[in-house]
């Protein structure tokens, strides 16, 4: 796998890490479990994590400029999860984003209210010439865990992202059978570790023993290593 492409790593700009040491521990956990490359991705949402690459930039190069400093290899870069609301909307039209390697352009939903415009908006994505990655579909509880509506997500261009923990049942079990569901019938793209703290971490490293985990890092094609440039 090699690189996790979607975090909350770089210090005091939303829900995750809270302090450069915060960044550096997470991101020694994640090095002792074999990543090379971090992609973090701090969140983008209008009324809450009023996020821009101006801020997340320059936290980025502090974030840098510490594992320099103490001597830590590890490659680390920096996107974005954008809240699909309206002002992202506003934002595809105006702005150019914080992408992943190859253009990919991780988003999230709300996880109470079906976004009605949601086809329109990935249509708008790829209009834009980016690549739309949706994160964590088995944590919305309105797909039902139909696999029909993530099948339609794949016909229109998305790509899907799990987050290894929820193979754990981090999140509760609905998610956990989404999850497993989605990789029986061969539609993740993407797994992430969506670090925040300490308690991720550890699920994350419990999840490294789950036959589903293995089964995605030995017969599975993972888009992950094509992060790795």
């Amino acid at each position: 796998m090699k690189a996790d492409l979607h975090s909350h790593l770089l210090p005091n700009l939303d829900d995750g890490a809270k302090s450069l040491q915060d960044s550096v521990s997470l991101i020694s956990e994640l090095a002792e479990l074999g990543f090379t490359k971090l992609i973090t991705t701090p969140h983008v949402m209008s009324d809450y994590f009023k996020n821009t690459p101006e801020k997340i930039l320059p936290a980025l190069d502090i974030v840098r400029e510490e594992l320099s400093r103490l001597n830590m290899p590890m490659q680390i870069e920096a996107a974005a999860e954008y809240y699909m609301d309206e002002v992202f909307v506003s934002k595809l039209e105006t702005e150019t984003l914080l992408t992943l390697p190859g253009n990919y352009l991780l988003f999230e939903l709300s996880f109470v209210n079906y976004p009605s415009n949601l086809y329109d908006v990935i249509d708008q994505i790829l209009q834009k010439g980016y690549r739309p990655v949706l994160a964590h579909p088995e944590r919305y509880p309105y797909f039902a865990g139909e696999m029909e509506n993530y099948s339609q997500l794949k016909d229109a261009g998305c790509y899907l992202q799990i987050n290894t923990i929820s193979l754990t049942g981090y999140y509760g079990k609905a998610s956990q059978t989404i999850a497993e569901k989605l990789i029986d019938h061969t539609m993740v793209s993407f797994i992430g570790s969506d670090m925040h703290h300490q308690r991720h971490s550890a699920a994350l490293k419990q999840s490294l023993k789950l036959p589903y985990v293995q089964k995605l890092l030995t017969d599975y094609q993972l888009l992950n290593p094509l992060l790795v440039v």
